[in-house]
């Protein structure tokens, strides 16, 4: 059975409350779609009044980050039974902003996986090598570490339901966006490392998004890669052509 479509648009740190609701109902009728999951991953702050505007649309709400316990001294932290209550389907977990920038590791990024699954939270698990190690040729190395120790103790079953996101971080908010198939390549070799961890059905079942300046101009061309299903979407998911993404058809 074929794979179904995500497409999800990390909003990053951009949009007070009022413009996301704005954003959403100028967006909402321009993502519809039948064939093709959207989720609009938003800020901490932005969930509550998202997750109010979207209802009784196909759109799903995703968090952009998640804390790995339940509760407790955390300050500034957000805990999965908080986005669950908030109307939260999807987190995205360990993109390259997070890793750099707030210093999360491979383990942290398995830690949040695992408590997000726990609570039916679907995480948007994502991966990609920085542009000095595409040149040093260990790009699937460097990945392959982090899709297996992201996946620590994760069930076949539990894989099944997830996503991960491809995204070169040598392509994220610049303008450049891999090749074709460069992107197809290393989705193919994250497909191929999922077989290895568990098996072929799993490897199957799981769906792999392409990440880094995805526009309405690349979509349809990276879409239509046997082991793209999908994109993770940046700057271009704050703007109508996010519709165009969606129904890249």
């Amino acid at each position: 059975m074929a794979r179904r479509k995500i497409v999800a648009g990390n909003w990053k740190m951009n949009k007070t409350p009022s413009e996301a609701v704005a954003l959403v109902e100028e967006l909402k009728p321009l993502v519809a779609s039948e064939d093709v999951d959207v989720v609009f991953c938003v800020p901490a702050i932005d969930i509550i009044p998202v997750a109010e505007a979207v209802k009784g649309t196909n759109i799903a709400v995703g968090a952009e980050n998640m804390y790995f316990e339940e509760k407790g001294a955390y300050t500034g932290e957000i805990s999965p039974a908080m986005l669950v209550d908030a109307g939260v389907k999807y987190v995205v977990l360990g993109h390259s902003e997070r890793r750099e920038y707030f210093a999360e590791t491979n383990e942290t990024v398995n830690k949040k996986v695992l408590k997000a699954l726990e609570h039916g939270i679907t995480p948007i698990m994502c991966c990609g090598e920085s542009l000095e190690q595409r040149e040093q040729g260990v790009t699937m190395d460097f990945i392959r570490q982090q899709v297996k120790v992201g996946l620590q103790n994760v069930t076949a079953d539990q894989a099944k339901t997830m996503v991960i996101a491809y995204e070169p971080i040598w392509a994220i908010g610049t303008g450049k966006t891999a090749t074709t198939e460069q992107a197809q390549e290393v989705c193919a070799g994250i497909r191929a490392c999922i077989a290895e961890v568990y098996d072929d059905a799993t490897a199957e079942a799981i769906r792999i998004q392409y990440g880094g300046s995805v526009n309405a101009a690349t979509a349809p061309e990276l879409f239509a890669q046997a082991d793209i299903d999908g994109g993770l979407v940046g700057g271009a998911a704050l703007k109508p052509d996010f519709g165009k993404i969606v129904n890249y058809k």
